[in-house]
């Protein structure tokens, strides 16, 4: 099983799902995971990060900022 690795923290859950609608979009696999005391987190799986990052990057705007861990 392939290892999920944290992309992207979102401010909110409309954040977070206009991001997995970037990567669903570029093909790629994406999972929201968030507990009660951590923010609305946009995970993919290892092997997809680098191909995760620049889709975000080629559909987002020069300002959007993606949170690195």
């Amino acid at each position: 099983m392939t290892r999920m690795v944290q992309l992207a923290v979102a401010g909110d859950i409309n954040e977070a799902e206009e991001i997995q609608e970037i990567l669903n979009s570029a093909g790629i696999e994406s999972h929201l995971q968030s507990a009660l005391d951590e923010p609305l987190t946009v995970v993919v799986p290892e092997t997809s990060l680098e191909d995760a990052k620049e889709a975000i990057e080629a559909l987002t705007e020069p300002d959007d900022i993606i949170a690195e861990p």
